[in-house]
């Protein structure tokens, strides 16, 4: 499977469903070599964003353990499998305990779901799953059951902490979300609104404070060191050198989520690409 180095990181709620082929057109087109999926989706929703590409993996993040049996998950994956096996990537989560009923013993319940989609008539092959980690544990779980690890809401610190948990060898692809917009100051509202939801989930602001940040950092909405660290801004060119921190802490590939630009983030995809890509 080839992910290549830079992914677009994007939801149905930012684009529409009925704009998935157009976008994922888009993204193969610029050059990009991956297509996440985020907002917990269904796996069959990922078939429109495969069938308008003949090139990208399309990957979910993630896919909420929560939300399904594990037969259910594998016997999806068999009905996508023998046309786009090569291109699909389940990635699989947790979420968070803030927005699930039955939050007991996380960790515990990925093994158990990894078990179940193991033992279904037909697996989803160890190659063709990632793990949605921040944690240590939920790390190694990633490492020893999947293709590896898909960090979202991290900084440069989580990623060198993590590719040297993980060793060599697995897949480190965290999420990035940016804001392409030289006005620093709003270019950080943006960033902030954007931070807003994640500074109130545990998961988060738990892994934030295990990297070098304070509760002080974490209240009112972020202080701006936590902000920039963790969604950066600027120029393209500023944001490609951010990216490349990423990359020479640890990171195979970086999944990249244009805020402030509504529907299809034609013009910060582009500018990414151009920067990044060319």
């Amino acid at each position: 499977m080839e992910l290549g180095k830079i992914g677009v990181w994007t939801s149905a709620r930012a684009i529409g469903v009925e704009h998935f082929g157009t976008a994922a057109a888009l993204v193969e087109e610029l050059g990009y070599g991956a297509f996440w999926l985020g907002g917990s989706p269904r796996l069959p929703s990922v078939r429109p964003l495969l069938e308008a590409t003949s090139k990208i993996v399309v990957g979910t993040s993630i896919v909420n353990i929560w939300a399904y049996e594990p037969a259910d998950l594998a016997a999806e994956y068999a009905e996508l499998a023998p046309a786009f096996s090569e291109r699909l990537l389940v990635g699989i989560g947790v979420g968070h305990p803030e927005a699930s009923g039955d939050y007991s013993r996380p960790l515990t319940a990925m093994r158990e779901f990894l078990d179940g989609l193991d033992a279904a008539s037909h697996p989803i092959p160890r190659d063709r799953r990632a793990i949605a980690a921040l944690a240590p544990r939920m790390l190694r779980l990633s490492a020893e059951r999947s293709l590896g690890a898909l960090p979202y809401f991290v900084q440069i610190a989580h990623t060198r902490a993590a590719r040297e948990l993980l060793g060599p060898g697995v897949l480190l692809a965290p999420e990035i979300a940016c804001v392409v917009d030289s006005d620093s100051e709003r270019a950080r509202a943006t960033a902030r609104e954007y931070a807003s939801l994640y500074l109130g989930l545990s998961n988060y602001t738990n892994n934030l404070l295990r990297h070098g940040f304070s509760e002080d950092d974490i209240a009112d909405g972020g202080s701006d060191r936590l902000i920039d660290a963790v969604i950066p801004h600027g120029t393209a060119d500023e944001i490609a050198a951010v990216v490349a921190e990423h990359f020479a802490a640890g990171a195979d590939h970086v999944a990249l989520q244009v805020l402030g630009e509504p529907g299809i983030p034609r013009q910060g995809w582009t500018a990414l690409a151009e920067s990044i890509l060319r």
